[in-house]
């Protein structure tokens, strides 16, 4: 037995093909969701779309200049090594729609259509974005920035209250020194050739270290924090990173976040496909696709587990 679609009838069709055009420009230009792995990872430029994988090498350099004599030929050889990996696009997908009933009663109320849906659809398609910005997909076999393999791993002291690595049971003095061995992780293997200039915290420590003072005074932990290590020029914090550590303890992270060192592979950005009748309901698809994060030079970052 097969079953007919209802239709709309001519008025119902042209009111319908207006307030969709409406939903999906006002979508366009609505203030998209402060989603913070977006803000953090540069996005990549020269992507062309439609492509399916990305190949890109991992780099680190070898070789030092000398002196020279006058009229010298063996000038030393410098190079950049590279990993060549790939890494495949995946298409992500949502969609809204509208029922005849509820077009129909728009329609005949002179009411626009409920625009809160393309919103809906817009932010979980962003949410997933951001997701895979921040962490590595297994099953897509796409990488996030705050796990990505090759980061310098480091082991801080358990020299808190009672033999804790958490920052909540230490005092300045050892937070300070904390991130110094981070700092010291990326900047020594390279020789200086790498100073990381962003340190990410879990949500709790960084409210933490705003919170706290030194001593009797009124200046905060964090602001010690920035007065003490010149280098960081910023010091944010990352919901994800409460709970990434291992063990589900919280992370710390050191990091040099450029166009230069890492790249936010998002091919396609959101975008509204064609209206699509199924049943009783037209369906708008939402679609954009990435392929996650490329590290250039992870020896450039650093982390640390254990922190909250």
């Amino acid at each position: 037995m097969s079953i007919t679609a209802t239709r709309l009838d001519s008025r119902e069709s042209a009111f319908f093909a207006r307030e969709t055009e409406y939903v999906k420009s006002r979508t366009y230009d609505a203030k998209p969701s402060a989603l913070k792995g977006l803000s953090l990872v540069p996005l990549a430029r020269d992507l062309p779309e439609g492509i399916s994988e990305i190949t890109y090498r991992r780099y680190t350099e070898a070789g030092e200049a000398k002196i020279i004599a006058n009229y010298a030929k063996d000038f030393p050889r410098v190079d950049v090594y590279g990993e060549e990996d790939t890494v495949k696009v995946f298409d992500i997908g949502d969609s809204y729609g509208y029922s005849i009933k509820e077009i129909r009663e728009s329609s005949r109320s002179g009411k626009r259509l409920d625009q809160r849906r393309a919103l809906a659809a817009r932010n979980a398609v962003e949410r997933k974005l951001n997701d895979l910005t921040l962490r590595s997909n297994r099953a897509a076999g796409t990488y996030g920035i705050l796990d990505f393999p090759g980061l310098t791993e480091t082991t801080l002291p358990a020299d808190g209250t009672g033999g804790s690595k958490k920052w909540s049971d230490k005092d300045v003095d050892k937070i300070i020194r904390d991130i110094n061995v981070m700092l010291s992780a990326v900047i020594e293997p390279t020789k200086g050739a790498e100073v990381p200039d962003t340190l990410l915290l879990p949500l709790p420590v960084y409210t933490s270290l705003q919170s706290r003072r030194l001593g009797d005074t009124e200046s905060s932990l964090i602001k010690y924090v920035t007065d003490s290590i010149p280098m960081l020029k910023k010091i944010d914090w990352l919901n994800e990173l409460g709970s990434i550590g291992s063990g589900g303890t919280g992370r710390v992270m050191v990091g040099c976040f450029d166009e230069m060192h890492c790249e936010n592979q998002i091919v396609s950005q959101f975008e509204q496909g064609d209206v699509q009748q199924e049943g009783m309901e037209f369906k708008i698809p939402c679609m954009a696709s990435s392929a996650g994060v490329i590290v250039y030079y992870p020896g450039a970052f650093a982390f640390a587990d254990g922190i909250c």
